[in-house]
């Protein structure tokens, strides 16, 4: 073959090679979902979560929000959709089928798929919990599409998904936009998201699509459930009051202090992920990046110093109390309230002020 006639070498990956603009065929694609995540007759509070972000985006794009929910015939499908319409979606899409009973990846994945392909999102929103990775994950291959995993912010650009998330260890936030794929998906952590107020008065359509799947198609089968008796109590995510320590209290002795304040509050306590590595707390409690995200009513930060792996995980706190000796620590850039002091004397002070404050109120009381 002559140099003429050779065919041309195909483009490099990289930049250049990559496609930006959206194909014709996936312009049609409009509306933002959420996947309504429940387990034994309770909704994860992240999935109402996501809807009042849903509604806010999708109030940009000028296009409805709709609910997905796949369940087992004798779950209460409707009502979580009459729920879902109270708290911002216009339509619910419900898969009914003995299969879905259950969280398993397959028959959940292949149901999903089957209704992003058949009524066409251009958004997709799953919670980033055990199911919603796992999901979120499949759901992304099969559809061969773009995911943006653990957000902590959404946005839309043009009409483009704008996802910022946390990268190279949380030194960074990078905001990842998938340009030429629908549905653009992202799953957000719980807490990440204000909760949306719930109008009753809201309602919305029902649209009930068959799985077509039967059990001898699924390779995994569940059994039984157990449940695990040792697991921890720890509500980080969804406390009105923390109290959190750092690598500041200098050793896991003074970690006792943080206890001390949160008993006489009624608050939990949280840590930072060098207090955690180090021992002083069990893992349940880490708040940031790698552990929880938080939005307390009042967070009290003791010992830390507000790198931004642990900010992402608590900025959204109501109020913000900082203690710390060095007074150009970061996080008095953005707590409400900063006591520069060593938490070792502040703490105790505190403890014994609201102690001596919340035994007045009951004196009064009685």
């Amino acid at each position: 073959m002559s140099e003429q006639a050779k065919p041309a070498a195909p483009k490099a990956a990289g930049r250049a090679g990559r496609n930006t603009e959206l194909p014709e065929h996936l312009k049609a694609y409009k509306g933002v979902w959420v996947f309504v995540e429940h387990d034994r007759g309770h909704v994860h509070p992240v999935s109402w979560e996501l809807m009042g972000q849903a509604r806010i985006l999708a109030d940009k794009l000028q296009v409805p929000v709709a609910g997905v929910l796949l369940g087992g015939p004798d779950e209460p499908l409707d009502a979580f959709a009459k729920e879902a319409c109270a708290h911002g979606a216009d339509r619910c899409y419900l898969v009914r089928d003995p299969v879905l009973k259950g969280y398993r990846n397959e028959p959940f994945t292949k149901g999903l798929t089957d209704l992003v392909n058949r009524y066409q999102p251009e958004i997709m929103l799953l919670g980033a919990t055990t199911m919603g990775r796992d999901l979120a994950g499949s759901v992304a291959t099969t559809l061969g599409t773009g995911l943006t995993a653990d957000c902590t912010e959404l946005n839309i650009d043009g009409r483009a998904l704008a996802a910022t998330r946390p990268t190279f260890g949380g030194s960074l936030l990078c905001t990842i936009m998938t340009l030429a794929y629908r549905p653009q998906m992202a799953t957000v952590r719980p807490r990440v998201m204000p909760m949306p107020r719930r109008d009753e008065s809201r309602g919305g359509d029902i649209v009930e699509m068959p799985l077509g799947m039967v059990e001898t198609d699924i390779v995994t089968k569940l059994l039984e459930f157990i449940p695990d008796a040792s697991r921890s109590t720890v509500n980080l995510a969804y406390a009105d009051v923390i109290v959190s320590g750092g690598k500041g209290l200098k050793k896991p002795e003074n970690f006792k202090l943080v206890w001390d304040l949160a008993r006489v509050l009624g608050a939990e306590v949280g840590a930072t992920r060098a207090a955690v590595q180090a021992g002083w707390t069990e893992p349940e409690r880490q708040v940031g990046q790698t552990g929880k995200t938080v939005r307390p009513k009042l967070y009290i930060a003791a010992g830390i110093s507000g790198a931004i792996q642990h900010r992402v995980g608590m900025d959204g706190s109501d109020v913000i109390v900082a203690i710390n000796t060095d007074p150009n620590a970061p996080i008095f850039e953005f707590a409400h309230y900063g006591i520069v002091g060593s938490a070792m004397q502040v703490l105790p002070a505190l403890t014994q002020a609201f102690r001596t404050h919340l035994d007045r109120r009951i004196r009064r009381a009685a």
